[in-house]
């Protein structure tokens, strides 16, 4: 196994990607020039319904998207997509090195059961990821999914990280109560990824209610629990020249109806990529 992810680093600094969930409706011509004027040196590209490429036409959505990208001077660093030949294969052709995933609990089956159905997915699929030059890349997310640094280790240490590989999300490590440093630890033997964003807890009732509903609260970096600047201290002091993913995952202004879209996500963004980028130079 390998002892770490430096081996596999073509970079000596990090690249900065962000992931185009807030615009599914812009073509991909215009999806890269907002990429690319926001200041962004590729994409992780969602290949999800309703989205510019969908796992039904990924064999020619795929290279269609990279080829229009590149010519707007973007990567594709990874997708959120389906584990499944079709779309192994066409990230393999198309140098797409990631397909990040995130792993629910079903707790009618329990916590164990789903680390191993999850798992079983995983063997089935090795020799394509190995014959095609892909890796999975397992995000943790709040809620009941697996949700730290350490759960996503005790899920796949066992694994060639060139197979199977850590995202680390540290904002969902922070709304866990993770601390920012030693989730990068836990995880550095397997570390793909890294997506930025930022958040925290909200209490959405007053002191007049009891078992007052609390939900996070999509920031700009700097002002959630997550410390970006000592996440980038920790990352630069380690040496690592992957890609930083911001997700551009931001609260509407009510707080209410989801995540901003749209034209409401870019003075934000230009202000998070901006400041990440100042705490890499």
């Amino acid at each position: 196994m390998s002892d770490g992810p430096d081996a596999m680093m073509p970079r000596k600094k990090p690249r900065f990607t962000v992931f185009t969930k807030p615009w599914p409706d812009l073509t991909l011509a215009e999806l890269g020039k907002l990429a690319k004027g926001l200041g962004f040196d590729g994409v992780e590209l969602p290949i999800r319904p309703n989205f510019q490429v969908t796992p039904e036409n990924v064999r020619y959505g795929l290279p269609e998207a990279t080829r229009i990208l590149g010519d707007c001077g973007l990567a594709i660093g990874s997708i959120a997509g389906p584990v499944d030949e079709p779309t192994i294969a066409s990230c393999g052709e198309c140098g797409v090195p990631i397909i990040r995933v995130m792993v629910p609990i079903d707790l009618a089956i329990g916590y164990r059961a789903s680390e191993d159905a999850a798992r079983r997915q995983y063997d089935s699929v090795l020799s394509l990821l190995e014959k095609h030059g892909v890796a999975i890349g397992v995000q943790n997310h709040r809620g009941t999914m697996i949700g730290s640094a350490i759960g996503l280790m005790h899920l796949i240490e066992g694994y060639d990280p060139k197979l199977v590989g850590a995202v680390l999300d540290p904002a969902h490590c922070g709304l866990n109560g993770e601390p920012d440093e030693m989730a990068i630890d836990i995880v550095w033997s397997h570390l793909l990824l890294v997506n930025l964003k930022s958040a925290y807890w909200e209490r959405i009732a007053g002191p007049e209610v009891v078992d007052a509903p609390w939900r996070p609260r999509w920031t700009l970096g700097g002002q959630g629990i997550t410390n970006w600047r000592r996440i980038a201290a920790e990352l630069k002091r380690r040496g690592y020249g992957r890609d930083i993913c911001l997700h551009a995952e931001y609260s509407t202004v009510e707080g209410t109806g989801g995540d901003r879209t749209g034209d409401s996500v870019t003075p934000l963004l230009t202000q998070d990529i901006h400041y990440a980028r100042s705490l890499f130079a």
